[in-house]
């Protein structure tokens, strides 16, 4: 069995405790120290005349008023129970305004996540295969520009051409075809270091001493690439690719705006401009723990892709 260190797990557990805790702290801590009044906003003192005993009692009957580490306390105990609190605009479950909003952002990740493995896997390939030609030139002048325009901005041109321009794919919303813009001005704006990475891997591990005996055997060239240089070649992209979809789904909050998609981002944003501080804390602690359990999936890959990872850990111990 490729996974034989039950110690490395324990010990990941362990910081993930310890993780989840340092992250409940931040966001308790961004919540406290953010500009406003939730308690103002709650009573919509733009648009309706209150009284200052009106704002006193929603801040009393909210434990505004309490000390910090009263309401750290209250806060941490809600957490152990699986309780985010309610939203003060909705006045729904956090937990099921989150639900809710991560499916539009786990399909954004996730076609995003596709369409740059493919671009990897593409342009990687060939640049690597035709080293020097005007494929590797012509892979090197994407990557160029994949990585000099921002994806927001590139979401923008998109929709200038597509959507006003040809009138092929809709601006907004999730129909239609509305995925393809977003998560095509996602993936261009991540595939770039990974195609390079991608490209000197392979390279690099075609070089390797036991790729030549392996054609000093005869052994043909579609399993020398398939068993042997994909494989190896596959560890550093495996990690930046696990690190980048949790970036994914923190990351997209703009895009998310852009185009209009229902996700935690574009909840996220709308939670900030309404002060619904229980929409933030929720979402900085639910993107925390998925980037958490992404890096733990990364890390059991290695193990997978090269199981001396394992032993040499056994050895040491």
């Amino acid at each position: 069995m490729w996974f034989q260190n039950k110690n490395w797990l324990l010990k990941r557990i362990s910081e993930g405790i310890l993780l989840l805790w340092i992250i409940s702290l931040v966001s308790f801590a961004i919540v406290q120290v953010a500009p406003g009044d939730a308690a103002l906003s709650l009573l919509r003192v733009d648009t309706v005349a209150v009284t200052t005993e009106q704002v006193e009692a929603l801040r009393q009957e909210m434990g505004m008023n309490d000390p910090v580490y009263q309401r750290y306390f209250r806060y941490m105990s809600n957490l152990l129970k699986l309780d985010l609190g309610e939203s003060v605009m909705t006045g729904r479950p956090v937990a099921a305004e989150l639900s809710h909003a991560f499916p539009a952002t786990f399909l954004l990740a996730g076609t995003s996540l596709l369409l740059t493995i493919v671009l990897v896997g593409v342009f990687g390939s060939l640049s690597s295969r035709f080293a020097g030609s005007w494929i590797d030139k012509f892979s090197t002048g994407f990557c160029l520009m994949g990585a000099s325009i921002p994806s927001f901005w590139l979401g923008l041109l998109l929709i200038d051409l597509f959507s006003v321009r040809l009138h092929l794919l809709p601006a907004v919303g999730m129909a239609n075809g509305g995925l393809i813009l977003p998560s095509l001005s996602l993936a261009i704006a991540i595939a770039p270091p990974f195609i390079k990475i991608f490209r000197n891997s392979l390279i690099d591990c075609a070089r390797q001493d036991f790729i030549r005996a392996a054609r000093s055997r005869g052994i043909s060239e579609k399993v020398i690439f398939m068993r042997h240089v994909l494989k190896g070649s596959l560890i550093p992209v495996v990690t930046i690719l696990g690190v980048s979809f949790g970036s994914l789904l923190g990351g997209s909050v703009v895009v998310e705006v852009i185009f209009g998609l229902p996700g935690v981002g574009k909840l996220a944003i709308e939670a900030v401009t309404r002060r619904d501080y229980a929409i933030v804390q929720g979402f900085v602690l639910s993107i925390g723990i998925l980037i958490f359990l992404i890096n733990l999936a990364v890390d059991l890959s290695y193990r997978y892709l090269n199981p001396t990872i394992s032993l040499k850990e056994a050895e040491r111990q």
